[in-house]
């Protein structure tokens, strides 16, 4: 396999015109002295090399160059300036420059509104918080309606839910208490 790093030419001819020096490297992708201060850092495990995009522009396929700058764009932002768009079909990149608090925003690509807080298609009629304890309740029911279809027991001192897959109804949970599966009454193996 391979490997392509840029070398300093350590007797470089380029000038500036001047009599300047400009330090070069030669690059062993396209093999031509290219200036160094116009190279760019990406990060590669135990490689100290650099490589300017342009350079690759006339080698990679157009929509892999063009994902390639996307995502260099992206990995120049900081991870809390970062927003998408919640719509699956658009995921659009926005950028959140803090300025105002903005709750209630329409993608400029797609041109539907979401919240920014809750980072969701739009909530009407509820608020960021309300909206939090309904989506929770929601979750909260999927579980409880889970639980009944796979009739799960619940235990009587921490709640949680507890699923007997083989033996006798005694059932010891994860909190340290024990129970009896069918009724739920305190149990041990021994009065039950």
């Amino acid at each position: 396999e391979q490997q392509f790093f840029p070398s300093l030419i350590s007797d470089s001819e380029t000038g500036d015109g001047h009599g300047s020096i400009i330090p070069t490297y030669v690059c062993e992708i396209c093999v031509e002295p290219k200036p160094l201060d116009i190279s760019f850092n990406i990060k590669v495990t135990d490689c100290e090399g650099v490589l300017d995009p342009d350079f690759c522009r006339e080698i990679l396929p157009r929509d892999l160059f063009n994902r390639w700058g996307k995502a260099l764009c992206e990995s120049a932002l900081l991870g809390s300036e970062k927003l998408y768009c919640p719509y699956k079909d658009c995921s659009a990149l926005l950028v959140n420059d803090g300025e105002k608090r903005i709750k209630r925003f329409p993608c400029p690509l797609c041109k539907r509104v979401f919240c920014v807080q809750c980072k969701v298609a739009w909530h009407s009629g509820a608020d960021c918080i309300k909206f939090q304890k309904l989506k929770n309740l929601g979750s909260d029911a999927m579980l409880v309606d889970l639980a009944k279809r796979k009739k799960w027991r619940q235990c009587p001192n921490c709640s949680i839910y507890v699923e007997k897959s083989a033996g006798c109804c005694y059932v010891k949970c994860r909190c340290g208490n024990a129970f009896c599966y069918n009724c739920g009454a305190k149990s041990n193996k021994a009065t039950h």
